[in-house]
């Protein structure tokens, strides 16, 4: 966690050494992206949770398991109960489609939450994990009902469930 905010506030701190660059591209902000993830540093923080809380979560109403991995690892294997989008297909538009209701409990979850084998569950680098954009940009597209899973579990825990073409026993 002190890692996490120290990474994001010495990224604000270089972000904000080059703010004299431009862009030629109007739809293109790097400071305004800083700007969203140090807004969110302690907000984030008051939103991991454990797996009891996530298990509780996603079993109550208006709540949904997001998994922004790629299809195809998604389809090998995937939380039982998530719903997929691909996180390079975030827009304004196909974040509605997927989540119609801004005050949807939305549970977050990426690779490096587990201790796994296989090619799908494999972990990124720490700094790099899919669970850290996905929640800058959901909070980015005005999202604030994000809770994200705390938690490093052997894929047998048996208080996770996964789903997919690679689950065997689950």
């Amino acid at each position: 966690m002190k890692q996490m905010t120290l990474y994001l506030t010495l990224l604000f701190i270089a972000g904000n050494s080059v703010n004299a660059q431009k862009t030629n591209s109007p739809e293109v902000d790097y400071n305004g992206f800083l700007d969203i993830t140090q807004e969110l540093v302690e907000y984030r923080e008051s939103r991991l949770i454990d797996i009891e809380s996530f298990n509780s979560y996603s079993q109550e109403s208006n709540t949904i398991i997001l998994d922004t991995r790629s299809k195809k690892a998604f389809d090998e294997i995937h939380l039982k109960g998530a719903i997929h989008l691909n996180f390079s297909d975030f827009t304004k538009v196909s974040l509605e489609r997927v989540i119609s209701d801004k005050n949807t409990r939305i549970l977050i979850y990426c690779n490096n939450n587990f201790d796994s084998p296989l090619e799908a569950l494999m972990s990124k680098s720490r700094p790099l994990a899919l669970n850290i954009p996905t929640f800058i940009n959901l909070y980015g597209y005005g999202y604030k009902n994000i809770y994200e899973l705390d938690a490093y579990l052997d894929q047998e825990d048996s208080q996770i469930q996964f789903a997919g073409t690679e689950v065997i026993n689950n």
